[in-house]
């Protein structure tokens, strides 16, 4: 994550520094393989290339990776008004030693948090009894866990099929009085870039496609297990319906009268958990799951939506006077920002198939997002 959205990138030196003009010259000669190169220049540690390619985008990404890879270069293929720019950025491959007892540990952790933290949800307070707790928090902890599992699982599988270098999930404990439900979700760590816009799209997408798998299923089988009741003023927590979720309980339920509202099962209370964290994830900023998406549609346009987005995230605070929007739109602007890595092959488009899933995803975005998430009393 960049810790401040309008960082400039830093100056780099090229891995190999014994000549870097011979060097140069050797990667124009493979360079003039696949495009035909009107112009060349050396910024900093990066090799510039203006040109025409001879060849269709993938099939030149194809020769120019193996290629430049003893040299210690990684190309990258982007437009350049009606030309071509082949960038050579001295990149080599991220090898980092997995530690899975990491991942596992923080699981371990994550799920000793969850279900303290539907206990707590559920009213159970003694958290010396571990059999009345594990059974309280139980229902909400597993559906929760697996809903982030799928999710993140469905990012790694993805980006396993197309040979990128990913982590292991890790999942973010967090204790409950720190955090309500348990956990902070749980991230993977893209090591390399995306191929092109297709992949990058198709890893970004699968992860919230998949957990809507559970998350959907889970808050249908709890509103079968909830009941609706007279809500008392001023007392418990109320989570706020999202488009989703009210059409959800109008198909159970169907109108609820005057000071009504629906007792929530932990099973359905996870899958709205799941609903709520799918929709911060498709917000369409930076490195997010939505920023991804939002850069396979719109390229370099993407941060202008980003910044557009910021916006309506503090517009929709003010409106609706919740502060959970102000504090996600803070965390986006200093822990996220607007950036966005490009994939090695920018030139190539988006099918029409990904675009259609793309809007819908987008639409899935406001289907999702409640108001006022949280409220208490």
């Amino acid at each position: 994550m960049r810790w401040w959205p309008f960082r400039r990138r830093p100056v780099v030196s090229p891995l190999h520094s014994d000549d870097l003009l011979l060097g140069e010259e050797r990667l124009r000669e493979l360079a003039e393989e696949v495009m035909v190169v009107k112009e060349r220049q050396i910024r900093g540690g990066v090799i510039l290339f203006r040109g025409d390619l001879r060849v269709e985008p993938g099939r030149a990404l194809d020769r120019l990776l193996g290629r430049f890879a003893p040299f210690g270069y990684t190309p990258f293929l982007r437009a350049d008004g009606d030309r071509v720019m082949l960038q050579a950025w001295p990149l080599v491959q991220v090898q980092v030693r997995s530690r899975p007892g990491l991942n596992l540990g923080l699981f371990v952790l994550t799920a000793l948090s969850t279900l303290a933290a539907g206990a707590l949800l559920t009213g159970v307070l003694d958290m010396t009894s571990p059999a009345s707790w594990l059974s309280a928090g139980g229902p909400f902890a597993l559906t929760l866990l697996s809903i982030l599992g799928v999710h993140e699982f469905g990012h790694y599988f993805t980006a396993r099929y197309y040979k990128a270098s990913v982590s292991l999930p890790y999942f973010i404990p967090a204790p409950p009085p720190l955090f309500l439900f348990g956990t902070l979700g749980a991230i993977i760590r893209m090591r390399s870039p995306a191929r092109d816009r297709n992949s990058l799209f198709d890893i970004a997408a699968a992860g919230p496609l998949a957990g809507m798998l559970i998350a959907v299923p889970a808050v249908i089988l709890g509103l079968g297990w909830s009941e609706v009741a007279r809500v008392l003023p001023g007392i418990g927590i109320h989570f706020g319906d999202s488009l989703l979720m009210r059409w959800l309980v109008y198909l159970k339920f169907g109108s609820l009268g005057p000071g009504m509202d629906v007792m929530i099962h932990p099973v359905a209370l996870a899958g709205w958990v799941g609903f709520f964290v799918t929709a911060l994830n498709l917000v369409p900023v930076g490195q997010l799951d939505g920023g991804r998406i939002a850069y396979a549609l719109f390229g370099r346009h993407h941060r202008v939506l980003g910044i557009a987005t910021f916006v309506l995230l503090l517009a929709l605070g003010g409106i609706t006077g919740s502060g959970n929007w102000f504090f996600w739109a803070a965390l986006l602007f200093f822990l996220v920002g607007f950036h966005h890595s490009p994939p090695l092959d920018d030139l190539t488009p988006l099918t029409p198939a990904r675009r259609v899933i793309g809007v819908a995803c987008l639409i899935l975005l406001v289907l999702l997002i409640p108001p006022v998430p949280i409220e208490f009393g």
